[in-house]
C-alpha cells in the first residue's frame, strides 16, 4: 500500500497526522489477514501435541483422499535447506525425526477452504514415541544428567561480567526473583499470501518486522536465490518482537510453489500462541552490598533465561541481560552471570525490552530492599547511585551522552500524587473494577518507583544499518517526494516519521511513503527501538543528497531545471563490539535510554485485587520527532509493563501451554490502564540523527517494578515474582 501523508507542512517536531489513522479507526485498514486473490487456496499447519517425542511415522493418505485437498507436505517435501533461524539455523522447516516443543510444525495442508484444510490436517496420522521433556531451566543449566534438547547441550550462551574484587559491605541484601513467560499478544495474528510468479519464483505478502532477514532465511529453504523470493509488507496488527522470527512464511511459499497457485495462511488466536516466540521466563538471584549511607559497593547476580526449544535471538537477549544486569547505577565491583538454556518449553525470543526487562525487575526490587535496610527513601537510594554522563556501565562502556537520571528521579518525585480515595468513590474505580467485588473496606494504597536503562539499536558488533531511496520530481507541476525503504511499519508510526523527515529536509509538502518491500536495500528490523534512529538517519541522508543536487535552488525551480532527482543512501551508527566472553567488558551498545516510573495502586488485601490508580513517567528522548506518537509509545510500553506486573503469563505445565486464548491469557484493557502523567525531556544525543533517542522500549522496563513496588508498599509482602497473582496477596 502506498501512503501519502498530508498536504500541509508537518515536519520534524510536529504531531503529524498518521496516514493509516482514519482507516484503522473505521475498520477499513487492510491487514495481512484481509489478503485475498482469486484462485487462492488455504494452507494449514499440523502441529505436535507433545513437548518432546520421536516421530516414528507420518501417514498423509487420509488427508490426501479428502475432497478439496490439493497438497499435503512433510519434511521430505522441503525443496532446499531443512533448517532456518535468526542467529543459528537450528529450527526445522517441518519436524524431521523428533519434536522439541508442543506446537512444532509437522505437516502442511492446502485445500479449497480453511475448514477443509483443518479437517485434513486432523486426519494425518502421526505415530509419536514420547520421551522425557526437559522443562526445568535450572535443571537444564546445572544437571549434566538431563537429556540434551539440542545436540550441543542445553547451554545456549553464558555471559559473565566481572569488575573489581571487593565483595564485602556494611549493608547486604539478597533476593531471588522470577519473571513469568509473557506473550507479545498482538491483535493481528500471523497471516500472509504467497503467490508463485510462474517462473519458479515467489512473491510473499506478509506481516513481519524484518523483510530482508525473512527473505534470507526463506530462499535457502525454498532452494531459490534471494532475488527470486520477493517480500512486500502487508498490514501489521502489532508485533513487539514476535514477528522477527519466521512463522508461516516458508510454509505458505512451499505450498504455493508446489501447486503453482496462490496460498493464504492465517492463524487463529490459539495457533498464534504456538506460532511465535515469547518473552523469556527468568529466575534470578541478586546480592547487593552498600555502605551504611546507601552507596553501592558491589552487586552479585545470577540470571537464568529459558530459551525454549530453539535458539531464535536468545544469545542477544542473554547479552543484554548481562550488560544491563545491575541497572543505571554506579557499582565498582560486579559479578554477574547471565545464562540462556534450551528446554522443551515454547521457544522464546524477542519481546519489547529484550532481556533488560527481566533484569530490571530484579535489580529494582533489590534497590527497594537496600533503601529499607539503609533507612532511605526509594528515590534517595537511587539518586545516590545514579549514573550520569561520564559514568561507565559495568561493561566498561562510557556513557558519553546526557543521562540525567538523578534529575529525572527528583522530577518524578515532585509530581503531584492523585487524591486519596474516599468512601464515596465510584465502585468502578476500586480493585475489581466493574465486577464490583469490593466496596473498599479492605483497600490500602501503595506507592512505588522503578528505573530502567535500555540499549537502543542492535549491539555486540551486529552490522546494523538501514537503506533509503528518495525521489523528488514534479507531479502535475508541483514538487513531490517519494520515500522508499524496507522498514516495517508495525503500528509505531514509522511511515509518518519518514514523511516528516522528508518534508523537513527538502521543504516539500507532498510526500509519499512507498510500501516497504525487498526491492530496496535492507532497513533491518523494526525492533530494538531502532527505526527512527537508523531508517530516520537513512532517509535524512538520502534527502540531504537530493537537496545537494538542487544546487541551492528552491525545490520547484531545481526540478524544473534538472528533472527528477533520486538518491539512495545507507546509514550506519557508530560501531559496537562483542562482550568479552570471560570479563564481559566491551563497548557493546550504540545508545542508552532511561525511563523512570512512579506507580500508585489500591489493593484489596483480603481479595488480592489490585487497581493501578495512576502511573507517572519521566523519559529522556533526546529529540521529539512527533509528540503525539511519542506519548503513545510511552503509554503503550507502560501498558505492557503493567500486564507483566499484574496479569500476563503463559502458563506452561510439563511443556504444555494451558491458556492459549485471550479468555485465559489476560492483557490490559482501557479499564485497566490508569491516567498517566508524563514529563518528556530532550537532552540531545550528539551521535544520533536530530539528537533523538529511541523511546519505545524503556517504559516497559521501569513500569513493571514500579507497580510491583507499589503493591509491596500497600501490603507489606515480599512479592518476588511477576505477574503478581491475587492468591499471593490474599492467601498468605
Amino acid at each position: 500500500m502506498t501512503e501519502t501523508v498530508g498536504t500541509a507542512r508537518q515536519g520534524v517536531g510536529e504531531s503529524a497526522r498518521r496516514p493509516d489513522a482514519a482507516l484503522k479507526v473505521t475498520g477499513e485498514f487492510a491487514y495481512a489477514s484481509d489478503l485475498w486473490l482469486d484462485g487462492m487456496v488455504w494452507g494449514v499447519t499440523l502441529r505436535s501435541p507433545h513437548a518432546s517425542a520421536w516421530i516414528r511415522s507420518i501417514d498423509v493418505g487420509p488427508a490426501l483422499r479428502m475432497a478439496g485437498v490439493h497438497a499435503v507436505l512433510t519434511h521430505e517435501d522441503v525443496p532446499g535447506e531443512k533448517f532456518y533461524g535468526l542467529e543459528h539455523h537450528d529450527q526445522p522447516v517441518l519436524a524431521i525425526d523428533q519434536v522439541r516443543y508442543q506446537g512444532e510444525p509437522v505437516a502442511l495442508v492446502a485445500a479449497d477452504h480453511p475448514e477443509t484444510a483443518r479437517r485434513a490436517a486432523a486426519a494425518i496420522s502421526v505415530e509419536y514415541e514420547l520421551r522425557p521433556a526437559v522443562t526445568d531451566p535450572r535443571a537444564a543449566a546445572d544437571d549434566p544428567g538431563q537429556p540434551h534438547v539440542q545436540p550441543g547441550g542445553n547451554i545456549l550462551r553464558r555471559q559473565p561480567v566481572t569488575v573489581g574484587d571487593t565483595f564485602e559491605a556494611d549493608v547486604v541484601v539478597t533476593g531471588e526473583y522470577e519473571v513469568g513467560m509473557q506473550d507479545q499478544a498482538f491483535l493481528g495474528p500471523e497471516s500472509g499470501l504467497a503467490v508463485p510468479d510462474g517462473e519458479g519464483g515467489v512473491d510473499l505478502y506478509i506481516a513481519t518486522q524484518w523483510l530482508h532477514v525473512d527473505r534470507d532465511q526463506l530462499a535457502p529453504c525454498l532452494g531459490l536465490p534471494p532475488e527470486r523470493v520477493r517480500l512486500t509488507l502487508s498490514g501489521v496488527g502489532g508485533a513487539f518482537g514476535a514477528r522477527e522470527d519466521l512463522s508461516m512464511q516458508v510454509h505458505a511459499c512451499m505450498l504455493a510453489l508446489r501447486l503453482n497457485r496462490p496460498v493464504k495462511m492465517s492463524y487463529g488466536r490459539e495457533e498464534s500462541f504456538f506460532g511465535h516466540v515469547h518473552r523469556h521466563p527468568a529466575w534470578m538471584r541478586y546480592e547487593h552490598g552498600a555502605t551504611r549511607d546507601g552507596e553501592l559497593v558491589y552487586v552479585k547476580a545470577e540470571i537464568l533465561l529459558d530459551g525454549g526449544a530453539y535458539c531464535s535471538s536468545s544469545p542477544a537477549v542473554v547479552g543484554n541481560a548481562a550488560s544491563l544486569g545491575v541497572g543505571p547505577y554506579e557499582v565498582p565491583n560486579v559479578r554477574v552471570v547471565a545464562t540462556g538454556v534450551y528446554t522443551n518449553n515454547p521457544p522464546c525470543g524477542a519481546m519489547r525490552g529484550f532481556g533488560a526487562v527481566q533484569a530490571c525487575y530484579a535489580y529494582e526490587s533489590q534497590m527497594d530492599k537496600l533503601a529499607a535496610a539503609c533507612g532511605l527513601s526509594p528515590v534517595e537510594i537511587r539518586v545516590r547511585n545514579a549514573v550520569s554522563q561520564g559514568s561507565r556501565l559495568i561493561t566498561g562502556q562510557l556513557i558519553d551522552a546526557p543521562a540525567p537520571l538523578a534529575d529525572m528521579l527528583r522530577t518524578l518525585e515532585s509530581m503531584p500524587l492523585p487524591a486519596a480515595a474516599d468512601d464515596r468513590a465510584d465502585l468502578r474505580d476500586l480493585p475489581g473494577g466493574v465486577s464490583q467485588t469490593t466496596h473498599g473496606e479492605s483497600v490500602r494504597r501503595g506507592v512505588g518507583y522503578g528505573v530502567g536503562i535500555k540499549n537502543i539499536c542492535f549491539s555486540e558488533g551486529f552490522d546494523d544499518y538501514s537503506t533509503a531511496r528518495v525521489r523528488a520530481e514534479l507531479v502535475n507541476g508541483e514538487p513531490h517526494v517519494t520515500v522508499h525503504t524496507a522498514a516495517a511499519e508495525v503500528g509505531q508510526g514509522l511511515v509518518t516519521v519518514q514523511a516528516q523527515i522528508a518534508r523537513t529536509e527538502l521543504g516539500v509538502d507532498d510526500v509519499t511513503v512507498a510500501t516497504a518491500d525487498t526491492a530496496v536495500g535492507s532497513a533491518g528490523s523494526s525492533s530494538a527501538s531502532r527505526q527512527s534512529y537508523v531508517t530516520g538517519g537513512a532517509v535524512k541522508a538520502a534527502c540531504e543528497a537530493v537537496r545537494a543536487r538542487f544546487q541551492g535552488l528552491e525545490a520547484r525551480a531545481a526540478l524544473e531545471k534538472f528533472g527528477p532527482i533520486e538518491e539512495t543512501r545507507e546509514y550506519r551508527h557508530r560501531p559496537t563490539y562483542p562482550l568479552h566472553p570471560v570479563t564481559g567488558q566491551g563497548d557493546s551498545h550504540t545508545q542508552l535510554a532511561l525511563c523512570v516510573h512512579r506507580a500508585v495502586v489500591d489493593v484489596d488485601v483480603e481479595l488480592g485485587l489490585v487497581k493501578v490508580v495512576e502511573l507517572a513517567a519521566v523519559q529522556d528522548v533526546g529529540r521529539i520527532l512527533n509528540p503525539l506518537a511519542l506519548e503513545g509509545q510511552i503509554h503503550g510500553g507502560t501498558a505492557q509493563g503493567l500486564g507483566l506486573a499484574l496479569m500476563e503469563e503463559i502458563q506452561v505445565r510439563d511443556g504444555r501451554v494451558v491458556n492459549p486464548s485471550f479468555t485465559d491469557y489476560l492483557i490490559p484493557t482501557i479499564l485497566d490502564m490508569p491516567p498517566m502523567r508524563l514529563e518528556i525531556l530532550e537532552n540531545a544525543d550528539p551521535a544520533a540523527p536530530y539528537g533523538l533517542r529511541g523511546a519505545g522500549e524503556p517504559p516497559t522496563l521501569s513500569s513493571t517494578p514500579a507497580i510491583a513496588a507499589a503493591v509491596r508498599d500497600a501490603t507489606g509482602l515480599a512479592l518476588a515474582r511477576v505477574p503478581i497473582r491475587p492468591e499471593e496477596i490474599a492467601l498468605l
